[in-house]
């Protein structure tokens, strides 16, 4: 199980846009795949067309990160057709807000116990907040990969430095396994002067961590959004391209679970 936090410390940049094509493109290759929702606005819950009714969300996971509460907080999405184990979301709730504020160390490793104790997925999606709060510290300690959303602008490009400089600060404290996917640039405008030259700035500051295919803007993200539908089912103008790119990071994310994999092996 590979665990990928995906994070932006500004908000509006598409953070939950990703984590559901990442989302999407698992179900569409079939690899059991768990979204945490850990952002209290919950739209990963609501894009992922979750209709069961849960006495539990991830609040009460990070509170008490026992098996039955984990259980409890744990609902397979629409896209799957409800059938639990392919495409699962850990429920995203107002209430998580309450644990943004902590700084103690057995709180900031609940989601990682919990996560600990789950059987089943090869893939776990952390939608982290808009923010270095208690909860994006939390759900990079639970990570094995960080991936930073950004877009072609410049307060974006700020933004993603900081995300990075916060990864490698856990990792040399509380998160040593801990190591950065990269950076995904979303909305991107091949046309645009401004865009090509952000991104181009954002590879002169951070190499190959800059990662290709950018996520071209395109109408097909609100249209399958509003409708609840996988971009991997969207047919309409753009849906192809957006799932194609999708598929590409996801390539990525499976691939750095299977060296993670190989590094831990004995001799």
């Amino acid at each position: 199980m590979v665990v990928l936090a995906v994070s932006s410390l500004k908000g509006g940049v598409g953070k939950t846009t990703v984590t559901l094509g990442l989302a999407s493109a698992a179900l569409a290759r079939g690899v059991p795949t768990l979204v945490v929702d850990l952002d209290p606005q919950a739209d990963a819950t609501t894009g992922l067309d979750v209709a069961a009714r849960r006495d539990a969300t991830v609040a009460d996971v990070l509170a008490n990160p026992r098996r039955g509460e984990i259980a409890r907080a744990v609902a397979p999405s629409g896209w799957a057709g409800d059938q639990p184990g392919v495409l699962d979301v850990m429920l995203g709730s107002e209430a998580s807000v309450d644990h943004d504020h902590t700084s103690r160390p057995r709180a900031m490793r609940a989601l990682a116990t919990a996560l600990g104790k789950l059987a089943g997925y090869d893939l776990v999606l952390v939608d982290c907040p808009p923010s270095l709060g208690g909860l994006t510290r939390t759900g990079l300690v639970a990570s094995d990969r960080a991936l930073v959303v950004s877009e072609p602008a410049i307060f974006s490009v700020a933004a993603a430095d900081r995300a990075l400089r916060a990864v490698d600060a856990l990792r040399r404290s509380d998160a040593p396994q801990l190591q950065p996917l990269g950076i995904v640039v979303n909305r991107f405008r091949e046309r645009s002067p401004e865009h090509r030259y952000r991104l181009e700035e954002l590879t002169t500051l951070f190499g190959p961590l800059v990662l290709r295919p950018t996520l071209p803007d395109r109408s097909a993200v609100q249209q399958s959004q509003g409708a609840t539908t996988p971009v991997h089912r969207w047919t309409g103008h753009g849906g192809p391209e957006l799932a194609a790119a999708f598929d590409s990071h996801l390539d990525r994310v499976l691939r750095a679970g299977a060296s993670r994999r190989q590094a831990r092996r004995p001799d």
